[in-house]
């Protein structure tokens, strides 16, 4: 994706803001999330990237990146210090590009494990791209960073860079278990790489109106977490899980899905969540 130069407006500062995309648990629709939430913040005009930082690479395969497409990639960036920019990779949507990820990731932990402040890898990676924009007077809104389904050095990187953390949960039974775990590491972060870090919000993902049990975990994610929680449920849909095969986000397999359209709310929904501490302050 090039970046878009805009002569008659400055860069905001600090942009582009960064969300961990993060769940130590896999199957709760994490990557599902990152696809296509970015896809949504795009078609209402944002300017976004997807740094796939998953060594299984699907948010790549999902948003259409061949693996022999790859020449550059998140462990570029980590591991040799490759410019954001010099990997960054153009999608068929509009205003959205991606830092694809390939199985090379999978060994980067171990190559880290002796790199000095290897945990800020990814920050100081970030902080050079932003000083790029601000020295080409050009804008980017968001940077969604796709975590992989554990705690390791790679995730502890993305909430490292982050400016804040979005965790999809799954209604199901033991959704609360392991997201006590999670907001451990999030404590853990703030208080010893990143005092910054914020939550940025909980997301319901594959809710089932039909089932009783979605209703009740929604309820005590609610009930735990109040307004840390969207309003916004991302629904069960087959539509959703068919279009990774195809290379594609859902919004552009299938708009009028119910799943897509949940995408674009959650999606208009934090852009209202970002707008409300500036309103506060001018108020």
């Amino acid at each position: 994706m090039s970046v878009d130069p805009r002569s008659d407006t400055a860069p905001r500062a600090g942009a582009p803001k960064v969300i961990a995309i993060a769940n130590q648990k896999g199957g709760v629709g994490k990557t599902t999330t990152a696809i296509n939430l970015a896809t949504a913040l795009a078609a209402i005009g944002k300017r976004v990237i997807v740094l796939d930082l998953d060594p299984q690479g699907n948010a790549s395969t999902g948003l259409g990146v061949p693996r022999t497409e790859r020449k550059a990639t998140s462990y570029d960036v980590l591991v040799n210090e490759r410019p954001i920019e010099e990997a960054l990779v153009d999608t068929a949507v509009p205003g959205l590009g991606i830092i694809p990820s390939d199985v090379d990731l999978s060994g980067a932990e171990l190559e880290l494990s002796a790199a000095p402040r290897r945990s800020y890898r990814l920050r100081h990676a970030v902080d050079k791209f932003r000083r790029f924009l601000a020295s080409r007077g050009a804008h980017c809104d968001y940077i969604l960073i796709d975590c992989p389904p554990s705690l390791n050095l790679l995730t502890v990187n993305a909430m490292t860079a982050a400016d804040s953390v979005l965790v999809p949960l799954q209604c199901e039974f033991f959704a609360l278990e392991g997201l006590s775990q999670l907001m451990r590491t999030v404590d853990l972060v703030r208080g010893n790489l990143n005092k910054n870090l914020e939550i940025q919000g909980v997301v319901l993902t594959m809710y089932d109106r039909r089932n009783n049990l979605s209703s009740q975990v929604a309820a005590d994610v609610r009930a735990h977490f109040g307004d840390r929680v969207y309003e916004t449920v991302i629904p069960r849909n087959v539509r959703v899980s068919e279009a990774p095969s195809f290379g594609k986000p859902v919004l552009l397999y299938d708009l009028a899905c119910p799943g897509s359209q949940a995408y674009v709310r959650l999606a208009r929904e934090l852009v209202r969540q970002e707008r409300k501490p500036a309103e506060a302050v001018l108020a």
